[in-house]
């Protein structure tokens, strides 16, 4: 690749706003190390689309990187949508939506006319959404495609650009990797149709009703309305984290029938620059601390939060003393999943070709569950475009009852093809009445789960190494476990490895994924972050003593 310092130059030289090629000087100036990051590579079109640091720059999120990602995705759709079955070759469909972040709304409008300047007629929503409207809307608008601008739970710096497909879900293989070579062909701004030349597609506004059937259809998912009525005094802490979740989870809790939701002020604000949180992450306790004051002064049962794009969910219950605490993306789930499977055999709907999907990383418990129900589950690798693609696969005969991941993901039904906040809080908040009824809180749900199936204990450890040569140590720690790898965990001999790398050995697509299986029933495995310069260490330990082997294990492993 050509020197940083020329291809600054090519942009200082190029056809380049004004505003632009001031901050690039403004960056060569003052700022050695931001110059060489920002104009080193290209920022990289994964299988997922882009996620970045906005700023100046080809290894930045701006106005042209999102331009030149656009024109891919409209020359890959107009090679390719006319071979999709029942596909409108006159009338080419493709959903926008963005969230709250900084530049969202204008990385959207971008994208909206380079699709329009290339004959694509474009639906767009009037205001921030969440991600998983968009994947809705794909479905109800019959699309070939949608495109989220969004970077989920990332810091203020970053932003992206999801891409999903057809089906709703986010693009998998082979789709995801010819979009990318799309893509990887519009190596300058001056290739991108910003504005049509001659007839160009037709952009509507999506709004209201659209969010009416898609709230309509979520609550069709309902398992117990009336715990719902007999408990609508739950007192539910929400807040959006100063994402698009503040459009529907408060109304879609309320049409449920619970009348004492609690907001957060300050945190029902849509800024993206997240002023009252470090990281808009519900994993962290960080992000919560503004709810969790709440919870105490109102004497709240239960806290919700969601990320930025409202995929994500997170909570915190109250235990037998009173004392608020956090639940994980796996108690989560787990959670979730044994109510709705209880109430779906009560109520006759499990049987044949019904079906529950879980991530390699998220817990066995949550197996265990499905397997005490006669339900099968499914493994895939992180990402719930994994999970998407195996719903997709099952049409139409096959339902898929729910999924999730550790990471805060979950979903119900479907309608949507991506993880879902709106109906995980819906679940959450019904589940929550149901043991009501039964004189449980969540928290002794929780407990009894654990009676029955046996202890397990989660943790996850991001290890972060940024720039040029974080990536290289990544790559580096990867090689080393590889060569290397534990001989034993927590004492117990290693019985077990799996290199995702070796699809032809695992039977899931590849993917730098090692997972290490102990005699006792303990796993570690190990990921390099996708979207962020991180490398995670997943623990997961059973038994007992499942807390203290935790420890042990991130000693261990996390040098």
């Amino acid at each position: 690749m050509a020197d940083y310092r020329q291809v600054a130059q090519n942009w200082l030289d190029g056809d380049f706003d004004q505003k632009t090629k001031m901050q690039i000087i403004e960056l060569r100036n003052n700022d050695p190390a931001g110059f060489e990051d920002a104009f080193y590579k290209n920022l990289e079109f994964g299988t997922g689309g882009l996620r970045g640091i906005m700023g100046v720059g080809t290894n930045r999120m701006n106005k042209y990187t999102v331009g030149m990602a656009t024109q891919g995705l409209a020359n890959y759709i107009l090679k390719n949508a006319p071979s999709i079955e029942g596909m409108d070759v006159n009338d080419i469909r493709v959903v926008v939506s963005y969230d709250s972040r900084n530049n969202s709304k204008e990385f959207a409008r971008i994208t909206a006319d380079v699709l329009s300047a290339n004959g694509l007629h474009v639906f767009i929503f009037d205001n921030i959404r969440p991600t998983p409207e968009m994947s809705y809307a794909v479905r109800l608008k019959k699309a070939v495609a949608g495109v989220m601008i969004t970077a989920s739970h990332n810091p203020k710096e970053y932003n992206g650009y999801k891409v999903s497909w057809s089906d709703g879900g986010q693009v998998t293989s082979p789709v995801d990797v010819d979009i990318v070579a799309e893509v990887a062909r519009i190596t300058d701004p001056s290739m991108v149709k910003f504005k049509a030349e001659e007839k160009c597609g037709e952009v509507e506004l999506m709004g209201k009703e659209v969010d009416e059937m898609y709230l309509n259809d979520l609550i069709s998912l309902s398992l117990t309305p009336d715990a719902c009525k007999r408990h609508s005094d739950l007192k539910i802490v929400y807040t959006p984290l100063h994402g698009c979740g503040v459009r529907l989870v408060p109304e879609i809790l309320a049409r449920k029938g619970f009348r004492n939701v609690i907001h957060v002020p300050e945190q029902d604000i849509s800024d993206g620059n997240f002023p009252t949180v470090y990281s808009p992450n519900p994993e962290e306790h960080s992000a919560l601390e503004m709810a969790l004051a709440k919870a105490e002064e109102t004497g709240a049962d239960l806290v919700l939060a969601t990320d930025p794009d409202a995929d994500r969910m997170g909570i915190a219950v109250r235990d037998n003393d009173g004392k608020m605490v956090l639940f994980n993306g796996n108690q989560t789930a787990c959670l979730m999943t044994y109510y709705i499977l209880t109430r779906r055999k009560e109520l006759g709907t499990l049987g044949e070709g019904r079906y529950v999907i879980k991530t390699i990383v998220t817990s066995e418990l949550m197996a265990d569950i499905c397997k005490s129900f006669g339900v099968p589950v499914y493994n895939v690798l992180t990402g719930f475009k994994y999970i998407a693609s195996v719903v997709k696969s099952h049409e139409p005969d096959g339902e898929f009852i729910c999924g999730g991941e550790e990471s805060y993901g979950f979903n119900v039904g479907q309608f949507v093809r991506d993880k879902d906040a709106q109906v995980s809080c819906m679940t959450i908040a019904e589940c929550a009445a149901w043991a009501a009824d039964q004189g449980l809180t969540l928290y002794q749900l929780m407990q009894r789960i654990y009676k029955e199936y046996g202890y397990r204990k989660e943790g996850l450890v991001s290890v972060v190494r940024k720039g040029i040569s974080g990536a290289k140590e990544i790559e580096a720690m990867m090689v080393s476990l590889r060569n290397d790898p534990p001989r034993d965990l927590c004492g117990s001999p290693v019985v077990k490895v799996i290199d995702y790398l070796e699809p032809e050995k695992t039977g899931q697509p590849k993917s730098n994924v090692l997972q290490f299986f102990s005699e006792s029933g303990d796993v570690v495995s190990v990921r390099p972050s996708g979207t962020e310069p991180k490398i995670k260490f997943y623990f997961s330990a059973v038994g007992d003593d499942a807390d203290a082997k935790i420890e042990v294990l991130k000693a261990q492993l996390c040098k």
